[in-house]
């Protein structure tokens, strides 16, 4: 039988695809459907930088000074006590799900500054979690905040956390960088065991008649694996990290395009909120039809075999491959 097999973050796991932060993470049976499904691990829903400050008592000051460039700000503030009940009630979810599930779980911590990460990080580790990702979620709206001060705020964040614990550290990224590769290496090199690429930064609409500003999440849909596919065969042997995808991963074909650009793991939120749980064990089931259709032993096998590791001027491939799409139209 083909080994679906992987490891990410030093775990081993027995397959690519692993459920990713969503609401559906807040009830443990919710967790225990998704281990039966046969998912390698679960990301738990995020315990936010926000909800941190407000239980040290500093939130009036936060929103301050954040009010106009963090999408938590002020109106938001109210779905996070619901979401997952504050930070108590999260390292309690975490002790749960670890006592509840065979598989590793990964708990996510949301926000972009030091703060009060630190002490949660360590509480977080303390409640049996088998690593960390760190969801930094944030926009640079700020007209006197350079490109280079942003990119020092993640650095700064990920040292101080992975030098305070010991269970590895992932860390979620937008591709908002001028430098991408660059900042994605100097990620690495902090102390992060991997990378997830990329966040979706959720944007706002407007109501024309009522003017004001609508919040809406939209699900994903596979056409945005592109973008995550391009990335992760880039980075693919230019980083030590391991590499995760998330976002636009719906079918077994995402999952199998993600593992051959180079990722060690695919993971799915959309897909499951929109067909449920059990689209865990279909999307299982068709990745290892395909996988002995052609003649795959494994999955380590075929992953980065679509990676740019033999194109030693990535650049340069990129911008002739733009080139040659452009001229393939016709009309």
């Amino acid at each position: 039988m083909t080994d679906l097999s992987t490891t990410y973050l030093g775990l081993q796991l027995k397959n690519p695809i692993v459920p990713s932060s969503s609401p559906l993470m807040q009830k443990v049976d919710n967790l225990k459907k998704m281990q039966d499904a046969g998912a390698a691990a679960v990301i738990l829903h995020s315990l936010f930088e926000e909800q941190i400050e407000q239980e040290s008592h500093a939130l009036d000051h936060f929103l301050s000074a954040t009010s106009e460039f963090n999408p938590e700000a002020q109106s938001y503030f109210p779905e996070l006590g619901a979401y997952n009940r504050g930070p108590e009630g999260y390292l309690d979810h975490v002790r749960k799900a670890k006592a509840a599930l065979a598989i590793p779980v990964i708990a996510s911590l949301n926000g972009y500054s030091s703060g009060g990460w630190v002490d949660y990080a360590r509480q977080i580790e303390q409640a049996g979690a088998d690593a960390l990702e760190l969801n930094m979620y944030y926009i640079a709206a700020e007209t006197d905040l350079d490109s280079a001060a942003v990119e020092e705020m993640y650095l700064d964040l990920v040292r101080d956390v992975t030098t305070e614990i010991t269970i590895p550290v992932t860390v979620k990224l937008s591709h908002h960088f001028s430098a991408f590769a660059n900042m994605a290496w100097r990620i690495q090199r902090a102390g992060a065991r991997g990378l997830v690429l990329f966040n979706r930064f959720y944007q706002p609409d407007f109501d024309l008649e009522n003017l004001e500003v609508v919040h809406g999440l939209d699900l994903s849909s596979s056409y945005e694996l592109r973008l995550r596919l391009r990335w992760i065969a880039i980075l693919y042997d230019r980083v030590s990290a391991d590499l995760a995808v998330t976002g636009g991963v719906h079918t077994a074909e995402d999952v199998i395009k993600s593992v051959m650009a180079g990722a060690s793991i695919a993971m799915t939120t959309s897909a499951l909120l929109h067909h449920g749980i059990g689209h865990v064990a279909t999307m299982l089931a068709e990745m290892r039809d395909w996988l002995e259709a052609h003649e795959y032993e494994s999955v380590r096998q075929m992953r980065g075999s679509m990676s740019q590791r033999a194109v030693p001027h990535p650049a340069a491939f990129e911008r002739a491959n733009y080139a040659r799409v452009l001229q393939s139209y016709r009309l």
